[in-house]
């Protein structure tokens, strides 16, 4: 009962990050959207009466969620900075086992296992970081 308590508690804070996290990315996209140098937008070849033409089109917002993830220059034009890594071991023991222990037993490296087994799936294996706005918000994939 205790494990189940704390994943609904686990849950329900999850969904008030992506909220969070959601409305940091949408900032950065509507600032994004307000205006530029022609540098940080598509360009798309279309063709037209006289020839083709390069387009300069704004991403999408998903387009513009990768380009930061992946283009520095592009990511500090915005100001918004996405990092995602790997957890090591460690990390994902240390996060299940404050999930579904609350009191009643200490922390033990010693005896962490592997969270390769499926039964530690629901486990989040990836740390997600969005920073805007001097705002820092970190979830688990």
């Amino acid at each position: 009962m205790k494990w189940l308590v704390s994943s609904k508690n686990s849950m329900k804070m999850n969904n008030e990050m992506n909220k969070e996290q959601q409305e940091l990315l949408d900032g950065a996209y509507e600032n994004y959207l307000k205006g530029g140098h022609i540098k940080w937008l598509n360009q798309m070849e279309v063709d037209t009466p006289t020839g083709k033409m390069n387009i300069p089109i704004p991403y999408t917002q998903e387009e513009f969620i990768n380009k930061c993830k992946t283009d520095s220059e592009f990511s500090q034009g915005w100001g918004l900075k996405i990092v995602s890594r790997k957890l090591t071991n460690p990390e994902r023991y240390k996060l299940w086992f404050s999930n579904n222990y609350q009191t009643g037993m200490e922390y033990n490296e010693s005896t962490m296992p592997d969270f390769s087994d499926s039964y530690y799936e629901p486990t989040p294996t990836k740390l997600i970081t969005i920073t805007y706005n001097d705002k820092t918000i970190e979830s688990y994939e």
